[in-house]
């Protein structure tokens, strides 16, 4: 298991160097909304991407790393753990956010309101 120190370190780091689909959903979307959303939160064992603590929804984006075996069988883990926690987990590709940013948006806004 990584050390906290390592995750802390290490998810200071992902802040900083946030994705383009990142910084696109975070600087358009994310950052003003009215319910606080944190970017790339430690929970448990895992940094995920944005993270709705009041809706208990976890927002993750996907690249092509998350499509390759490995990639998806990472991603089931990760998801079915955070599940387990009581956590919604909200996946958008890479291409999503490129090509249907408005809808995302929006499935974004009614999973948030429906959780709370």
């Amino acid at each position: 298991m990584k050390s906290s120190e390592h995750m802390l370190s290490r998810a200071r780091e992902l802040r900083r160097e946030m994705t383009p689909h990142e910084r696109k959903l975070w600087y358009l979307f994310l950052r003003k909304y009215p319910v606080k959303i944190y970017k790339q939160k430690i929970l448990d064992r895992y940094i995920v991407d944005f993270y709705c603590p009041k809706a208990r929804i976890v927002i993750e984006l996907d690249g092509w790393q998350h499509y390759e075996e490995s990639g998806k069988d990472k991603d089931l883990v990760r998801d079915e753990r955070l599940k387990e926690l009581g956590l919604r987990v909200l996946r958008f590709s890479n291409r999503e956010i490129d090509r249907e940013f408005a809808a995302v948006c929006e499935l974004i806004d009614r999973e948030i309101r429906d959780r709370l």
